[in-house]
């Protein structure tokens, strides 16, 4: 972990994360949705239909919608309600709140149509006897927003998580670690190997320039996102 600077010891509290969704803070969010889910939705569904996939740290993903309209069976989580409240509000889907009984003080809030389930708490306390396993997972704003000293206990739990022959795409960000805190994250791809490798395939799939004026700012001169599939072969 030496290649992430000074960024190993930082840490963002769940407090943050919210007060970010309440002041509308959340550059991170796409409204059109991210076109390299678009343009690799066909390696994640990998020919096969009525799957189970998961959204960790979903925040309001457009896509949710998206892949629950074709058919999907789509799974998020995320510690704010609010980010959860704006997806249904938004999309002007119908939806039911329930408690969940093993997590103190969380909760699920559900589409009537029951394709769409979404848990407000935090992602380490999610298991697969709460939420089942995947068939799927788009990662993208999630590892990278993860505190670096959470990595494993991260991977760790999306392993547990993961059906066997499932696909996993993966979006990461790369830049020079020293001259911006986070997050996002750097997430070096030897960092990804150590995590996922030894239950996963792992090929980088492509890398886009996204620098723009926000970068600038943040005193960068480059921002790559660098897209991965994981395959779970174990």
């Amino acid at each position: 972990g030496t290649d992430i600077g000074s960024q190993k010891d930082r840490v963002v509290t769940e407090e943050e994360w919210l007060q970010r969704w309440a002041t509308g803070n959340i550059g991170f969010h796409k409204e059109q949705g991210h076109p390299l889910l678009r343009k690799y939705l066909d390696v994640l569904l990998n020919g096969r239909r009525g799957l189970r996939i998961f959204f960790p740290l979903c925040g309001k993903a457009v896509e949710m919608k998206w892949l629950a309209a074709m058919g999907h069976s789509v799974v998020g989580v995320e510690v704010s309600e609010r980010a959860l409240k704006e997806f249904f509000a938004e999309h002007s889907l119908p939806y039911r709140e329930e408690p969940v009984p093993e997590i103190s003080g969380a909760k699920k809030l559900q589409s009537t149509s029951g394709n769409i389930s979404l848990y407000c708490c935090s992602i380490y306390d999610l298991s697969s006897s709460i939420v089942g396993k995947f068939d799927g997972v788009w990662d993208r704003g999630a590892l990278v927003a993860v505190n670096p000293c959470d990595r494993q206990r991260y991977a760790s739990l999306m392993i547990t998580l993961m059906e066997k022959n499932s696909s996993y795409l993966l979006v990461t960000v790369s830049y020079d670690p020293n001259k911006h805190k986070g997050p996002p994250f750097y997430v070096p791809e030897s960092e990804i190997k150590s995590l996922f490798g030894n239950h996963c395939e792992i090929k980088c799939l492509q890398k886009v320039d996204d620098f723009s004026d926000k970068h600038r700012q943040w005193g960068l001169d480059y921002f790559l996102e660098v897209l991965y599939i994981l395959k779970f072969v174990a």
